[in-house]
């Protein structure tokens, strides 16, 4: 319960912020703020999805299956 109520505030601070930070922001210099920008909650949200590779997969595919990659280790 801790953490939901620490992300609604968060939420509505981070709007805050990036109103005033847009209303002060050179247009020519920078891009436009998102809440997201300054909501520490949502920043770790970002950080923690993966995007997962053909080759990622492949290796996956390949750890997962009942034979060895390696033909000499079948009799270990």
């Amino acid at each position: 319960m801790a953490e939901g109520l620490g992300r609604e505030r968060w939420a509505h601070t981070s709007i805050i912020c990036s109103l005033i930070a847009n209303a002060n922001r050179d247009p020519k210099k920078h891009r436009a703020f998102k809440p997201s920008d300054f909501d520490p909650y949502q920043r770790n949200d970002r950080r923690s999805r993966m995007v997962a590779t053909k080759q990622d997969l492949n290796l996956l595919r390949e750890a997962l299956e009942a034979r060895p990659r390696n033909p000499q280790l079948k009799g270990n």
